[in-house]
């Protein structure tokens, strides 16, 4: 697709599925005696992990029950109509098989698979527009990872931006390095890996600079002419504008092309104690709201260590489909 194809698809697209998925399934929101009060992909930052500590978590990271053609056949079943995968979340795992760093499912974890690679296979064979999420600006795994220039996140007021518990000496840290040597090759790696990408979907932009930005997003058009980015790579760049999670704008949106990243329950990775599900009517009822004035609802699933989808989420996603489903097999 060209550009501005790929703009035209996303306006048409609508619904979609975001998928976090990491080591943090492993914990389940839960460390020697805490439960942590947020989401389930902080947990190395909410416990303040060591780094050694959270790296053990790789070699027990055996997902055997991962199907990926039952994950797209699900979305295709819910009326879906592209998947948005977390290739790298901020604890600097990666969940493809990276040159760039062997700290990843395929090199350090017993799997020894590339999950994005089996993705993107069941997604093209089905039909399902595939594009992948990706940090980069913090990485918890790298002394010079992003956000040291800012304070405490919203979880609970007990987590920061960046590891200041292995790496404290904010005066060392130099986003540049990490960028170099990791963000910039990983981002070429997962252009160029997997085949056509619907969409890059970046994240927490705090220490990026412009030029980086750019950087990053002339790389995604060298790679990828059609692929759309995400206004989340920072500094008013991005195709398309991201809402903040769980945003659920009011006005129309007209031409523009707009996305609200949503949860089914309180969190974006697993957590085994979460059961505050959105019933299939209130999924209904904010895909018509957000999607009667323009703007694509991502809707989030968070698989666990054994690599299956929730059941009360697939519950929900199957019973609150509609004719749209039907569209998807045609």
């Amino acid at each position: 697709m060209t550009l501005e194809q790929s703009k035209k698809w996303f306006k048409e697209a609508k619904y979609g599925m975001m998928i976090h998925w990491g080591l943090y399934a492993l914990p389940a929101g839960e460390w020697k005696g805490r439960r942590m009060e947020d989401i389930g992909e902080w947990a190395m930052q909410y416990f303040r992990i060591p780094r050694a500590e959270y790296h053990t978590l790789a070699s027990a990271f055996n997902p055997i029950l991962f199907d990926a053609e039952s994950w797209v056949k699900l979305a295709l079943d819910a009326g879906m109509k592209y998947m948005v995968f977390t290739s790298k979340h901020h604890d600097g795992f990666a969940m493809y098989r990276s040159e760039v760093s062997k700290y990843n499912i395929a090199d350090a974890a017993p799997f020894g698979r590339d999950v994005v690679a089996e993705l993107a296979e069941a997604c093209y064979k089905h039909g399902l527009r595939f594009g992948l999420y990706y940090s980069q600006d913090l990485d918890w795994d790298e002394p010079d990872g992003g956000g040291y220039n800012t304070g405490k996140t919203w979880c609970g007021g007990k987590a920061w931006w960046t590891n200041n518990w292995d790496f404290p000496d904010k005066e060392k840290k130099d986003f540049s390095r990490c960028f170099e040597s990791k963000i910039k090759p990983q981002v070429k790696e997962i252009l160029t890996k997997y085949g056509e990408l619907c969409l890059i979907w970046f994240d927490c932009p705090l220490t990026v600079t412009s030029e980086q930005t750019d950087e990053l997003y002339s790389m995604v058009r060298h790679y990828q002419p059609g692929c759309l980015v995400n206004s989340r790579i920072g500094n008013r760049r991005g195709d398309y504008a991201s809402a903040g999670d769980n945003q659920i704008p009011d006005d129309d949106k007209g031409e523009m092309l707009f996305e609200t990243p949503a949860t089914l329950n309180d969190t974006w990775g697993f957590k085994y104690f979460d059961s505050n599900w959105k019933d299939a009517d209130k999924v209904k009822a904010i895909r018509k709201h957000l999607n009667d004035r323009g703007i694509n609802y991502l809707l989030n699933v968070g698989p666990d260590a054994l690599g299956r989808i929730p059941a009360p989420a697939e519950e929900i996603l199957r019973a609150a489909a509609d004719a749209s489903a039907d569209e998807n097999r045609n």
